[in-house]
């Protein structure tokens, strides 16, 4: 059965609204626009006998009739896909989630939209009608998905995407052949180019291809050559042409209406003659000659240069270059500059033998780099920052081979060959090995990357490469139009104390909000202290605009007069995380406190996860009642584990009278259920607290006693007439399965009180993983 009959075939016997409404759904092509005007008791008992297609057009008249369709794509979830969302909790869309995830599976080939009726319409297409509900792409293994999507019967489907998608994944790539190389080129070009998307992350890609990765990276940036290598298919890309001749158009209007001003001023004849000629050359954003190689233009002119990012795409001025030809007047007049580039230019020209080449640029800028780039030891320490952005070879300055430069932009012969476009705002690059040539060419490409946002670098193998992308991220923060505010740094070994690298990062971009590091072991080759690398240990730290830090130590001590230069600089902080730090001594967590209330007065929020803190009581209670915070984290911190039941009351009175605090999380700190059952006199009568959300998850709780804490809370809440502010408690990894009658009675309880967010977590099956690894 391959109609709607079939969702209702164990119904026995059938309804005459049932065989109606699957008639109706079998005639929807012709009843459709009658269909969306029928009653609200009637469409509810349609809609789920309606297919994907028609169920996603039926949405307004939904509304209208004031019904949702949020349970009926729920089950077509539980029914089609068969798994659990991750995070099912927070979302808040079940049509678009799995209209994403249908257009995802059907794309890679993993989902036979004949396998369920509900999935097949002969009046639709399954990728261009729900192409317009993805906002979350992933282009997997041999980028099959890239292909599928340029090829030329999905031309209306890659326009969909264009418009929106807002995250493009690349995840388990493996190295593809050169057809399906252009056809990354063009789902690029036209995705973040002439896009929408704004983030492009890469992940689990243990052996890159690196003109691949490269690849990639450049056109995130928004650099290419366009023209030839663009056409991929059939012709240039037309959006490009469009642009460029609208830009044209705008560029000699301009130089006209300037030329007719300038002649009535009474200019002189010459000047009347070389405005309007200079303004079509140069055009109102940028010098002319722009995509000479080797150009020794001043940073600002060179950076000024760079198109719109993160709208809509327009071609730069150096394209309209690359097109038209130069009038002999204007070539005359620029000599002098060109003459000092002519050698460059041909020494360069080699690259560019075959323009029909594709990967020309790609293989250029890893050349290219290897050139300028190498050895980045030759510099000496301590030299200062104008030193290393003219001479150090590390640095994202550095040019061809042979050419001297005063500044500007990345200095490569292929970045400033090619034409600039529209770049993404967020980078994330996961467990992917990066060489030091890949790094040279990330940090070329960070240096002018105006657009960028947010970067996160994690698990890349960097070591001392870190200095070389925050070189490249050191000449971005000096643009004027520089957005650079998240940066998010994670790895398996930290070369540096994690204190000194935080010292080096805030020295170089003061402008970050937000900035982790996060490291699992420590390199036994590092030092102990600041004193391993004098440079960043002795630099200043400029006043900055940190908001949120989060340091994760490997392990090693954590020393607050190394952590005090920095929590000095960051007067605005207001979120604080450290994990895994070792306490060196007793005083060290007082220490530490005392600092915080001294240097930053707007904190808010606190967390500590994996420190020990089984003897620091005085310093708990301190926290908990320190005024400013809203929220406190004690994650795995062993709080209980020499306590005695005297602390448990303390920490109840402290919190009972704090009433700024709204966040308590607790989790893995092995409560139990009596500890449980205490923390519900946090709400009673006589409490002024304001807490909303208390977390004890992975704290050895059992069915019966989250009942026995669901009934002390009901209690209170009676005496205060409901009058409390407990919005949510989490209950995630307890040991609930143990008795799941008990287990569902407090939950239904629970939630008649506050937001429950648990999970089905079997603790048995976790003991057993646990012991299987041992």
């Amino acid at each position: 059965r391959s109609v709607p009959e079939a969702a209702m075939a164990a119904e026995r016997p059938r309804s005459l609204f049932a065989l109606s409404a699957a008639a109706v759904s079998r005639s929807m092509a012709a009843l459709e626009r009658d269909v969306w005007a029928l009653p609200g008791h009637l469409l509810r008992g349609l809609l789920p006998l309606l297919t994907v297609f028609r169920l996603e057009r039926a949405e307004d008249a939904a509304r209208r009739a004031g019904l949702s369709t949020q349970p009926i794509w729920r089950k077509l979830w539980d029914d089609v896909m068969k798994t659990r969302p991750p995070n099912a909790e927070s979302i808040t869309c079940w049509r678009k989630k799995f209209l994403e995830t249908f257009f995802s599976n059907v794309l890679h080939g993993v989902l036979d939209v004949s396998s369920d009726w509900r999935l097949n319409d002969r009046h639709f297409s399954p990728l261009l009608h729900s192409s317009l509900h993805v906002s979350q792409l992933t282009l997997c293994n041999m980028l099959q998905g890239a292909v599928e999507l340029t090829a030329e019967h999905n031309h209306k489907v890659l326009e969909n995407l264009a418009g929106s998608l807002r995250i493009l994944k690349f995840q388990h790539l493996l190295s593809c052949d050169q057809s399906i190389k252009r056809s990354l080129v063009l789902l690029l070009h036209r995705l973040v180019h002439h896009g929408s998307v704004s983030q492009v992350s890469m992940c689990s890609w243990p052996v890159p291809d690196t003109v691949l990765l490269v690849l990639i990276l450049t056109m995130s940036a928004g650099f290419w050559r366009s023209g030839n290598a663009l056409a991929c298919h059939s012709s240039p890309c037309g959006l490009c042409r469009e642009e460029d001749k609208a830009q044209s158009q705008q560029s000699a209007q301009e130089g006209a209406e300037r030329g007719c001003d300038a002649e009535r001023e009474g200019s002189t004849t010459k000047e009347v003659d070389d405005a309007p000629m200079s303004s079509v050359l140069s055009g109102p954003r940028s010098p002319p000659l722009r995509n000479t190689a080797c150009e020794e233009t001043s940073s600002e002119v060179s950076c000024g240069h760079t198109s719109t990012q993160g709208g809509s795409s327009h071609c730069s001025s150096s394209e309209q270059l690359s097109c038209h030809p130069i009038p002999r007047k204007t070539r005359r007049r620029l000599k002098p500059a060109v003459g000092r580039k002519r050698r460059c230019l041909r020494r360069s020209r080699g690259h560019y033998a075959d323009p029909e080449d594709l990967y020309d640029f790609v293989f250029t800028v890893a050349r290219e780099n290897n050139s300028g780039l190498l050895d980045k030891t030759r510099t000496p320490e301590g030299e200062n920052t104008e030193n290393q952005t003219s001479s150090s070879p590390g640095s994202p300055y550095t040019g061809h081979a042979g050419c001297k430069k005063r500044g500007g932009p990345a200095g490569i012969l292929s970045l400033k060959a090619a034409h600039r476009f529209r770049s993404v705002s967020t980078l994330e690059l996961f467990s992917i090995p990066l060489t030091g040539e890949t790094c040279r060419t990330l940090s070329n490409l960070l240096s002018s990357w105006v657009s960028l946002e947010n970067l996160v670098l994690s698990y890349n193998g960097l070591n001392a490469n870190i200095s070389c992308i925050l070189s490249g991220l050191r000449a971005l923060a000096r643009h004027p139009e520089c957005r650079f505010r998240v940066l998010r740094v994670s790895d398996m070994f930290s070369h540096m104390p994690c204190t000194e690298l935080v010292r080096c990062i805030l020295s170089t971009l003061p402008q970050l909000h937000t900035l982790s590091v996060s490291f699992d072991l420590k390199n036994q080759l590092e030092g102990s202290g600041p004193e391993a690398n004098p440079s960043c240990g002795k630099a200043e730290i400029p006043e900055s605009c940190l908001e949120v830090l989060e340091i994760r130590f490997p392990r090693e001590p954590l020393h607050t007069a190394f952590l005090l230069p920095v929590l000095k600089a960051t007067k605005s902080l207001q979120q604080l995380s450290l994990d895994s730090a070792m306490l060196p001594c007793p005083q060290e967590l007082g220490l530490l406190l005392e600092v915080l209330k001294e240097c930053t007065p707007n904190l808010k929020k606190l967390s500590f996860h994996d420190v020990n803190l089984a003897e620091h009581q005085k310093e708990v209670l301190l926290l908990l009642q320190d005024p400013g915070l809203q929220e406190i984290t004690f994650s795995f911190c062993r709080l209980f584990e020499s306590s005695t039941a005297e602390f448990l009351s303390e920490i109840i009175s402290t919190v009972k009278r704090n009433s700024s605090l709204k966040s308590l999380k607790l989790p893995g700190n092995r409560l139990g259920n009596h500890r449980l059952v205490a923390l519900a006199d946090i709400f009673s009568e006589d409490s002024s607290s304001s807490l909303c959300q208390l977390d004890v998850s992975s704290n050895c709780i059992k069915p019966d006693g989250l009942l026995e804490f669901t009934r002390k809370l009901e209690g209170h809440m009676q005496q205060r007439g409901g009058q409390v502010p407990f919005a949510e408690l989490r209950l995630f990894q307890n040991w609930l399965e143990q008795d799941a009658d008990t287990a569902q009675e407090a939950l239904r309880r629970l939630r008649a009180v506050c937001s429950v967010v648990s999970d089905a977590w079997d603790s048995s099956q976790a003991f057993a993983d646990y012991i299987s690894v041992m």
